[in-house]
């Protein structure tokens, strides 16, 4: 059904790039991500929480910000990652021949999505150098961390300090 990558045009205001279809090494195809509101920064198994990690975000200023902002999106998001019809819906648009059938569980991700306290989000590689390490504190996508270009950038900080 699907012989290539299908990306859908990225919408700048949202913090995610949307439903789309990837190839994958063993010439299957994955269909998401979703983008929904983790409750734990390692939360990899589905429903994790942390209380700390909870505790951290809901006393940031800039959550409930950006979280007014994308309420209706984020509510959509949060839907579809439980009922499948609707995230059948929004791949069909992409592959009109999908079944619920198709749609089959992945293990999960995580794409931590920097915000500032005014509720922007960063959207570029935010960097913060210490004496002894270099922390990379946001990565616009999980695909440019393995990007050879960003490995030369972040090699070249490391390597040229003063």
């Amino acid at each position: 059904m699907v012989d290539t990558l299908i990306y859908p045009v990225p919408n700048p205001d949202l913090p995610f790039l949307g439903v789309h279809l990837t190839l994958m090494m063993d010439g299957g195809v994955t269909v998401g991500p979703n983008a929904v509101m983790g409750f734990a920064r390692e939360g990899y198994p589905k429903w994790s929480m942390n209380r700390k990690d909870i505790a951290d975000f809901v006393t940031f200023p800039g959550f409930w910000k950006i979280a007014r902002k994308q309420l209706k999106t984020g509510a959509v998001e949060q839907w579809n990652s439980v009922y499948k019809p609707g995230y059948l819906e929004l791949v069909r648009k992409y592959c009109p021949q999908l079944t619920t059938a198709d749609l089959t569980p992945e293990p999960a991700g995580i794409r931590a999505q920097a915000v500032r306290k005014d509720g922007s989000m960063v959207e570029d590689f935010l960097f913060y150098d210490t004496p002894r390490m270099l922390h990379v504190c946001n990565a616009p996508s999980p695909a440019a961390t393995s990007a050879m270009p960003i490995g030369d950038l972040i090699a070249s900080k490391v390597l040229n300090r003063g």
